[in-house]
């Protein structure tokens, strides 16, 4: 058995371990299914996908149970997963100036053919609103090593399909505020805004803006005069300028000026502090907050980012780009593991599959990076520490049938032989789920 094949299998052994006798050993199946790129040669299929590790139809059957019914949760999975890479890798979360960075991010699972489903979420590529099945990740963000990675540590979902984008969007944010720790800071990109996370409670954020966006201060201006009614907000606050209809709006002053060097570039930024929104009035405990424009030379726009820390500018600026490994886990998921496509229609298994791949794509990474280097063929001269790989080397070991797997992690010897199976089964299954919406 290689190294890899062996440490994967560990790590799978200690996530599964805790759940009940049969539903541990049938899950362990489907996340290596999923690790060894199963499902994207079967096009994201769960029969086909298990068939091709060499398990029987009894063991397949159980495993698709396990995702219809099982008893277990990806939150116990997750909490599972985190402890083992905390005991067992040398990942480490980021931290600048006592601040943590916690990446929020919502991705969707597209399923335009689901029927009796009605949750829609944009889709860049159609350029509208697609029917599929919604989730927010909440990753913490650190390396191993050289390595940024994201650590899974909530996976929420879309479950009521009747919530728009925007209320499962505030949803999240009001659950992630909930049990944000207090060295976290919540990074979210242009998709949420300040009023998003004010209104949502959360104590330490940093979210990026428009480049067109404004602000007002939190102070009155002087009165010019007697005449005409007082004022309520305060001045206009206009990071960058820009022209409307001919005509040039020029920017505001900074407050502050300051240059840092990151990767050997020298980055100027600008920030104006004490700011409230554009629709609030001046009011002497107003929730403030600071806007900071950061002038990179490799890029032609600048980045424009709004915090309520009263933090550094090279803090801020480390902080939301700690943001964009959250980006990995559903491309990993779907583009290398196959589950941008499935075949699952029960209403728990809808949920459930995703969950799992979503988990598979964090583990995939995390082994990739812990691992030496390992090159897939002759051809690959400068190998790297990349999810792709070891797929590809989990892929052609196979599932290792001679590791000995703990002994709580067998078949369950229940008595099946007086259970329906079958067309038989689904339709009593159907008919119990009838009987108890009429009643």
């Amino acid at each position: 058995m290689s190294t890899a094949s062996r440490v994967t299998i560990q790590a799978l052994e200690y996530i599964v371990k805790t759940l009940p006798v049969g539903t541990n050993l049938a899950l362990l199946y489907l996340l290596w299914a999923l690790l060894s790129g199963a499902f994207l040669n079967s096009r994201g299929a769960v029969f086909p996908a298990l068939l091709m590790l060499g398990l029987g139809a009894a063991q397949i059957r159980r495993c698709s149970q396990a995702v219809r019914n099982g008893c277990w949760s990806s939150e116990t999975l997750v909490t599972r997963w985190r402890a083992w890479v905390m005991a067992h890798t040398a990942w480490r979360p980021d931290c600048y100036e006592g601040y943590q960075p916690l990446a929020v991010d919502i991705t969707a699972f597209w399923r335009p053919r689901l029927q009796g489903w009605l949750g829609k979420f944009f889709c860049r590529v159609a350029d509208r609103a697609v029917k599929g099945i919604g989730f927010a990740l909440v990753v913490q963000v650190g390396h191993n090593a050289a390595q940024r990675l994201p650590l899974l540590k909530q996976i929420i979902r879309a479950d009521c399909d009747t919530l728009s984008e925007s209320q499962f969007k505030a949803t999240v944010l009001k659950r992630v505020g909930a049990c944000l720790a207090a060295h976290e800071v919540v990074v979210h990109d242009a998709g949420a805004s300040i009023a998003d996370l004010q209104a949502a409670g959360i104590a330490r954020w940093v979210v990026r803006l428009d480049r067109n966006c404004t602000a007002r201060r939190n102070v009155l201006p002087p009165r010019t005069s007697r005449q005409g009614r007082p004022a309520e907000y305060g001045l206009l606050v206009r990071p960058l300028g820009r022209s409307y209809k001919d005509r040039r709006l020029p920017a505001t002053a900074p407050d502050v000026t300051t240059q840092f060097r990151y990767q050997g570039r020298l980055i100027s930024a600008q920030g104006w502090q004490a700011l409230v929104r554009r629709d609030q009035k001046v009011v002497a405990d107003q929730p403030t907050f600071t806007i900071w424009v950061y002038h990179d030379p490799l890029y032609q726009e600048p980045l424009v980012l709004g915090t309520n820390l009263t933090a550094q500018a090279v803090t801020i600026f480390h902080l939301y780009l700690d943001r964009w490994p959250v980006e990995e886990v559903p491309l990993v998921c779907k583009q290398l593991l196959g589950l941008q496509r499935q075949f699952v229609f029960a209403t728990a298994a809808r949920f459930r599959l995703p969950e799992l791949g979503l988990l598979a794509a964090n583990i995939l990474a995390h082994l990739a990076a812990e691992l030496p280097t390992l090159p897939t063929g002759f051809w690959d001269r400068q190998p790297r520490r990349t999810p792709g790989r070891l797929r590809r080397i989990l892929g052609q070991a196979g599932f290792p049938k001679e590791y000995p797997l703990a002994g709580r992690i067998r078949e369950k010897q229940a008595v099946t032989a007086h259970l329906p199976k079958g067309v038989m089964a689904h339709r009593r299954h159907k008919g119990a789920q009838h009987t108890k919406v009429s009643t």
